[in-house]
C-alpha cells in the first residue's frame, strides 16, 4: 500500500486549521491533567484574580509555542526534524489544554489577544526554519530554556495554596526542559547575540499584556 506524501498546499491547509483549533478550539489532551486528583483551594477574590492571571500568561505561552512549532514543522529542511517539532508541539497540546481547564475553574478566559500572539509566533517559527535546522533547532533550545525559567517563576508568584495550578505548571516544566534537551541533542546551536535578549524582551509584553487582556 502506497503512503501519500504531503505537498506543500497539504501542510498550509493542516497548518490553518490547527492554528484555528488552537486559538479559537478545544485541545484535546493525551494525558490526564496533573491537577485531576487535587481538589479546588479555597482562593480569595485577590487570589484567584492572581492565579488566573498567571494561568492566562501560561496558556497564552502555549498559543505561542504551538505556533512556533508550527511554522517551524511547515520549513523543516529534514523530515526528521519536522516529525520531531511535531512530536513536541503534541505534548504542548497537553499544556495547553491544561492551561484552559484551570482558566475555566478559576471563573476565566484565555488573552484576548491569542490570535494575534499566534501570528506573531508563527512568522518568527517559519523564519527560524529558513535560517536552518540547526537554528530551528537552537531557536527550540532557547526558548524552551526561558519558558523553564519563567514557569520557576510563576510556581513561585502563585497563591500559597493553588496546589492545582502548581501541579500544572511543574508538569509543564519538566517537559519544557526535555524538549530543549532534545532538540539540543539533535543539533541545535545556540543563538547569537542579541537574539537571546529579544526573545526575553517580547516574552516580557506578552506576559506583562496577557496577564489582564
Amino acid at each position: 500500500m502506497s503512503v501519500r506524501t504531503l505537498t506543500p498546499l497539504d501542510r498550509l491547509l493542516s497548518g490553518i486549521e490547527h492554528a484555528l483549533e488552537t486559538v479559537a478550539g478545544s485541545p484535546r489532551a493525551t494525558r490526564p491533567s496533573p491537577a485531576a486528583a487535587l481538589g479546588e483551594p479555597g482562593l480569595d477574590d485577590a487570589e484567584r484574580r492572581h492565579a488566573a492571571g498567571l494561568m492566562r500568561i501560561n496558556h497564552t505561552g502555549e498559543v505561542c509555542a504551538q505556533a512556533l512549532y508550527d511554522g517551524q514543522a511547515a520549513l523543516a529542511r529534514q523530515e526528521e526534524n519536522r516529525a520531531h517539532l511535531r512530536q513536541a508541539a503534541e505534548e504542548e497540546t497537553d499544556h495547553l489544554a491544561w492551561c484552559a481547564e484551570r482558566l475555566e475553574q478559576l471563573d476565566s478566559r484565555p488573552s484576548l489577544l491569542n490570535p494575534l500572539w499566534y501570528a506573531g509566533s508563527y512568522a518568527i517559527g517559519a523564519l527560524a526554519a529558513l535560517a536552518g535546522d540547526p537554528v530551528s533547532l537552537g531557536f527550540v533550545v532557547e526558548t524552551e530554556r526561558q519558558v523553564e525559567a519563567h514557569l520557576a517563576e510563576h510556581l513561585d508568584r502563585l497563591p500559597a495554596g493553588d496546589e492545582r495550578s502548581r501541579a500544572i505548571l511543574a508538569q509543564m516544566q519538566a517537559d519544557e526542559a526535555r524538549h530543549a534537551q532534545n532538540a539540543q541533542a539533535r543539533g541545535g546551536i545556540d543563538l547569537p547575540f542579541p537574539i537571546p535578549a529579544l526573545m526575553r524582551a517580547s516574552s516580557m509584553v506578552m506576559k506583562t499584556v496577557a496577564y489582564r487582556l
